[in-house]
C-alpha cells in the first residue's frame, strides 16, 4: 500500500483538530469553562515540546528572500515564512472557516481541498473580526520564547517552527476566544451591558468582566499542570513530584513560566479581546 502524501497528512490533521478545537453547538457559560479548561492542556503541552528545542537563534533572523509571485525582495525571518506558508495550506484545508481560528497572516488563498461544513455562528457579526494576534506575535517571540527555550543552536529550525507555530495557534484560540466570553456574558446580562457599551465605558466593563478570584485559580491550575504533564514517568515506581519552589530545572518546563504567562499575558490580553468585542455588540 502506497505511503499517505504530505498533503493526505495535514488534510486529515486539520480536520481532527478542526472538530475538536471548533467551538460547539449550544454556546453557553458551561461550554466556554470546558473549552478554556481544556485549552490549557493544549497550551502546557505545547510549551513543553517547544522546550525541547534550543533557542535557534538563525531561524529568527530577518534574511532576503524572494516573494513567491511577485520575485520581490523581503526581509522575513525563516519562522515567519513557515508560519506565513503552513497558513496558506491550512487555509486551503478550510481551518479559518471556523470562527475560532485567526491566521496571523491573511491569505486570499481560495479554501479548496475539504468539503464545506456549515460551522455554527455564534459571535456577533460586527464584532467577530476582534483579535489580538499582532500582540500574541510580539510577546512570544520577544518575552516568552527566552523563557522558553535554552541557549544553543542545532540547526532543527524547520521542527523548532513547527513548535513555535503550535504555540502560537494555541495561544490564538485561547486568547482569542475571549470574544466567545464577551457574548456569553452579554447575553447572561444584556441590559447592564448594553448601559455600559452604549455610554463606551471601557474601564467599567473592564471591572465587570474582571473576577480576581477565579483569574487566581486559573493560574494556580495552569501552574500544577506544568508541574505534573512536565514530570518525566517510568516503569520503576510512582512519577516524581518536583517542588516548583526548590527544583524548577526538574521539569520539562518551569511551572512559574506558565504561571507568568497567564498572569502577563494570556489573561490580560483575554480581557482586552472581550472588552473591544462588546464595544462592537451593539453596531
Amino acid at each position: 500500500m502506497a505511503e499517505p502524501s504530505l498533503h493526505t497528512y495535514l488534510f486529515f490533521s486539520i480536520a481532527i483538530t478542526m472538530l475538536l478545537v471548533s467551538p460547539c453547538l449550544g454556546l453557553g457559560l458551561d461550554t466556554v469553562r470546558e473549552f478554556l479548561t481544556r485549552e490549557e492542556d493544549t497550551i502546557v503541552f505545547s510549551l513543553i515540546e517547544r522546550a525541547k528545542h534550543p533557542l535557534n537563534l538563525p531561524a529568527y533572523q530577518d534574511h532576503a528572500c524572494f516573494g513567491p509571485s511577485s520575485g520581490r525582495r523581503r526581509n522575513d525571518s525563516f519562522a515567519e515564512l513557515f508560519v506565513r506558508e503552513s497558513e496558506e495550506i491550512q487555509a486551503k484545508a478550510g481551518r479559518y472557516q471556523s470562527q475560532g481560528e485567526i491566521p496571523f497572516f491573511h491569505s486570499r488563498v481560495p479554501f479548496t481541498l475539504a468539503p464545506p461544513y456549515n460551522f455554527t455562528i455564534d459571535l456577533y457579526p460586527a464584532a467577530a473580526s476582534v483579535n489580538v494576534n499582532d500582540a500574541i506575535w510580539g510577546f512570544y517571540f520577544n518575552e516568552l520564547l527566552p523563557l522558553l527555550a535554552k541557549n544553543g543552536d542545532d540547526g532543527n529550525y524547520a521542527v523548532t517552527a513547527a513548535s513555535d507555530l503550535a504555540c502560537l495557534q494555541a495561544l490564538s484560540r485561547r486568547i482569542n476566544y475571549g470574544r466567545y466570553v464577551a457574548e456569553v456574558k452579554f447575553r447572561g446580562d444584556q441590559q447592564r451591558y448594553t448601559a455600559l457599551i452604549s455610554s463606551k465605558d471601557k474601564d467599567a466593563l473592564m471591572t465587570l468582566l474582571t473576577s480576581e478570584t477565579q483569574e487566581d485559580v486559573v493560574k494556580r491550575r495552569v501552574e500544577k499542570k506544568a508541574m505534573v504533564f512536565g514530570q518525566d514517568v517510568t516503569l520503576d515506581g510512582p512519577t516524581e513530584t518536583g517542588d516548583k519552589n526548590t527544583s524548577q530545572s526538574s521539569f520539562k518546563v518551569s511551572p512559574s513560566v506558565v504561571y507568568k504567562l497567564y498572569d502577563q499575558w494570556v489573561i490580560p490580553l483575554t480581557k482586552n479581546v472581550e472588552v473591544e468585542y462588546l464595544l462592537h455588540r451593539l453596531d
